[in-house]
């Protein structure tokens, strides 16, 4: 198991379908993972540090735990079966841990919210795992995701804005 970093957030510019890559904290190791434009706006919201006017649900979920005296303490990709990314919350509660079946892009804004940190399985790493060997750590040629240092408040506003309901609809999203 390693620990993992959210390195950015963008869109697959084929098939214009949220991704959120991963990196090993202490490697070049990615691991692309494709969300839905929900919980990318959920994650983006969070790491810009957005007002929103009312809590979205990853909030809500937060909120609802505090008042359980529960934290989320981690989360973790625990495999990719049938092309499809499987994750895991790990919550605590009284000094009990408690593990629930997530999907990964709703563990990863539970994470952003609660501070908790992320792992990935070594096998999901090394199946779907991607090494980048540039030079200087620059990796703005990474599927066209943008770095989080180069996201764009005003221009994340602007998706916002322009986003379709029926993009947030769409459930056919493979994690």
């Amino acid at each position: 198991m390693r620990e993992m970093l959210i390195y950015g957030v963008s869109f697959d510019l084929v098939g214009k379908q949220p991704i959120v890559l991963l990196k090993t904290s202490d490697g070049n190791k990615f691991l692309p993972i494709w969300i839905g434009h929900p919980e990318a706006a959920a994650i983006l919201v969070k790491l810009q540090n957005a007002a929103t006017p009312r809590p979205m649900t990853h909030d809500l979920v937060t909120d609802m735990l505090s008042h359980l005296d529960a934290e989320v303490v981690a989360v973790t990709v625990t495999e990719m079966r049938d092309s499809t990314y499987y994750a895991r919350i790990t919550l605590r509660r009284n000094g009990s841990e408690l593990e629930i079946d997530s999907r990964p892009s709703d563990a990863i804004a539970l994470a952003v919210r609660a501070g908790a940190k992320i792992y990935a399985a070594d096998e999901v790493i090394e199946e779907s795992g991607i090494e980048f060997e540039g030079e200087g750590g620059e990796h703005d040629e990474l599927a066209g995701v943008t770095p989080l240092a180069e996201l764009d408040p005003d221009e994340f506003r602007r998706f916002l804005d322009t986003v379709s309901p029926d993009e947030f609809a769409k459930e056919d999203e493979p994690s």
